[in-house]
């Protein structure tokens, strides 16, 4: 601030500085009046000078201290907004904030409005969805229903993965923590993938060891549907995928394993982020890199951990490690 304050005031020292060297000058050259006097003179005023110029220092830059560190207009600046500049500085600031802020409460508005419409359209889209589903239940040609469900469920899951993708951000007002039957929940989600497991030949391998936990059912289940999708895609065909549950030190955990092309190791850090579907297989269009991102944040809004173990071509295995009972109590406030 010291450097920043020369340098605003750089134009006022030198113009003292020359009136301090015209003094000199005079003195020298001017037989009148003693030299020994004029630097009398001039020393005396540089003194006073620099007095002036260190009090002035900390009255002008105690505004300006506060803008940089980011008060907020109306509060202290306005204490410290002393001259007549100060108070213009304080004022427009004041005005530019009161014009963001309501800049941000309407695009908080739009966007509000615009996830109600699109939370809207998908309630809406469901209704044919599901008529869709009966009238293609009905069909005789079996070689045309195969494909058909297969569709279908594609855009089923799409518009769930959308729906819960923007209901994530309010997860804490819609929690209702329960004894989750995993056996149930488990019976449910792979029911509902069914026909695209009989298309390429998948098989599940159920052995629950635990088969209740303390969790959201419904968040829960979005999340193995996350997995469970996931673990089919990439599974080699007329595979099996592995579903177990155990206890380990405390912790109920539950393990997705597939036998499908596996993960790179490099590409591990990086399977929950945001929009990241891979490295070696970045043409699939079929990846949208969305489903772990979201199941992940849904995760860790319950407190459940997801880890995951893969080698190229040995498949991959995700497991979820729920909370102690207490220890969600704890975190929760329950």
């Amino acid at each position: 601030m010291i450097r920043k304050y020369i340098a605003e005031r750089r134009s006022w020292l030198l113009f003292f500085a020359f009136l301090q060297l015209l003094l000199l000058f005079i003195g020298y050259v001017d037989a009148a009046l003693p030299f020994e006097s004029m630097l009398y003179i001039v020393f005396l005023s540089t003194l006073v000078f620099l007095g002036f110029a260190v009090a002035r220092y900390h009255r002008e830059t105690r505004f300006y201290k506060l803008l940089e560190n980011e008060e907020p207009p109306g509060s202290e600046s306005e204490v410290a907004a002393r001259s007549p500049f100060e108070r213009v500085v304080a004022a427009c600031l004041e005005g530019q904030a009161q014009r963001l802020g309501l800049a941000a409460s309407h695009s908080e508005t739009l966007l509000e409005q615009e996830k109600d419409e699109l939370l809207s359209w998908i309630h809406e889209v469901k209704t044919p969805l599901t008529a869709m589903r009966l009238m293609i239940d009905r069909l005789e040609n079996e070689p045309l229903k195969g494909p058909l469900t297969y569709e279908w469920l594609r855009i089923h899951l799409l518009l769930d993965r959308q729906l819960h993708q923007r209901r994530l951000p309010f997860l804490e007002n819609d929690l209702y923590m329960e004894q989750v039957d995993l056996a149930q929940l488990l019976h449910m989600e792979l029911k509902t993938l069914q026909i695209w497991c009989i298309q390429k030949g998948i098989g599940f391998d159920v052995e629950l060891e635990v088969k209740e936990v303390l969790s959201d059912a419904k968040w829960l289940a979005f999340i193995l549907r996350q997995l469970l999708t996931n673990a089919v895609k990439y599974s080699d065909a007329s595979s099996d995928i592995a579903v177990s549950s155990c206890v380990q030190d405390g912790h109920m955990k539950l393990e997705i394993k597939d036998c499908g092309r596996g993960i790179d190791p490099k590409d591990l850090p990086r399977i929950f982020d945001k929009g990241f579907t891979s490295t070696n297989h970045h043409a699939d269009g079929a990846a949208t890199g969305m489903g772990l991102y979201l199941a992940r944040k849904a995760a860790d809004k319950l407190h459940i951990r997801i880890s995951v173990r893969s080698e190229p071509g040995a498949g991959a295995a995700f497991t979820l490690t729920f909370p102690k009972r207490n220890d969600f109590v704890q975190m929760t406030g329950m």
